[in-house]
C-alpha cells in the first residue's frame, strides 16, 4: 500500500500540470503577416453595446 502513494501524487500533479497549459496562451485570433490583405468573411462589426437580435434554437426551452 505504501507504494501506491508516490504514484497516486505523480499522477495527480501531471493532471493539473496538464489541466493549467491550456490556460497559458493568449486569447485572440491570430496575427496576419505584415502585408497581407485580410478577409473578414463578410463580418461587419457590431457597436458595443449595441444587444444581439436572438436567433430561435432548439434548445431554448432548455435554458429557459
Amino acid at each position: 500500500m505504501p507504494r501506491r502513494l508516490p504514484f497516486a501524487v505523480a499522477a495527480v500533479l501531471t493532471a493539473l500540470a496538464l489541466v493549467s497549459v491550456p490556460g497559458c496562451g493568449v486569447r485572440g485570433s491570430l496575427d496576419a503577416p505584415k502585408g497581407e490583405k485580410t478577409e473578414t468573411g463578410g463580418a461587419t462589426p457590431g457597436k458595443p453595446g449595441e444587444p444581439v437580435p436572438h436567433k430561435p434554437s432548439i434548445l431554448d426551452p432548455l435554458i429557459r
